[in-house]
């Protein structure tokens, strides 16, 4: 077994509610083809919105979820764990399980708020409250406009916790001709932020 198959440099991938699903499929895609284990969690809301935005539609067994995702994306289903919002026994839903790194992508204001004051209803919402409790990387990406004061009060209060918190916000500096272009710049800052290989990231007044 390589270190990226270990569960110490797994990554929890979770998409919430929020527009945005295609950037936590990109994600997904990206770090599968690094060769990384990904324990993945779904929201009810995030299934709703991947049929609307992506025309994705998963099955609700976590097993076949995993089998759908990797037939999407065209990656190998032995890097995908897919876990119920109430598996309670998933790894991710304890620290002694040594998971270090988080993201919720996209990260809905809901599941925000909820982070930000310890509620853990669901399994995306106890896995972050491991990674803050456990002192680990946690990565937020809000896509929500425009933000109201609670929005930003929460985000502040989580960032001071030593959340990182990068919101959907695409870049055109880089001269994007797609769609695909915008969503890998988001992407390419996640896996930098992650401290994953990723040589083909454009950097500012490198790749010109």
């Amino acid at each position: 077994m390589s270190s990226s198959e270990t569960t110490e440099e797994s990554v929890i991938v979770a998409l919430t509610g929020a527009s945005g699903s295609a950037y936590g499929l990109r994600l997904i895609q990206r770090l599968a083809q690094a060769g990384i284990v990904q324990h993945i969690l779904l929201s009810d809301a995030a299934r709703v919105v991947l049929k609307q935005e992506i025309d994705l539609e998963l099955s609700s067994d976590a097993g076949n979820s995993a089998v759908e995702l990797a037939r999407h994306l065209d990656i190998s289903v032995s890097l995908l764990r897919c876990y119920a919002l109430k598996d309670w026994f998933s790894p991710t839903a304890s620290g002694s399980a040594g998971i270090r790194r988080m993201v919720v992508v996209p990260c809905s204001m809901g599941t925000l708020a909820r982070i930000a004051n310890g509620i853990s209803d669901n399994l995306i919402e106890r896995a972050a409250d491991v990674m803050l409790k456990e002192r680990r990387q946690l990565i937020l990406v809000p896509r929500e406009t425009p933000l109201s004061a609670i929005h930003l009060e929460n985000m502040l209060k989580l960032s001071r916790m030593g959340v990182d918190i990068l919101p959907a916000m695409p870049a055109f500096y880089n001269r994007p001709q797609s769609i695909n272009e915008l969503i890998d710049f988001l992407v390419d800052r996640l896996l930098d932020h992650l401290n994953i290989a990723n040589p083909t990231a454009k950097q500012w007044g490198v790749n010109e």
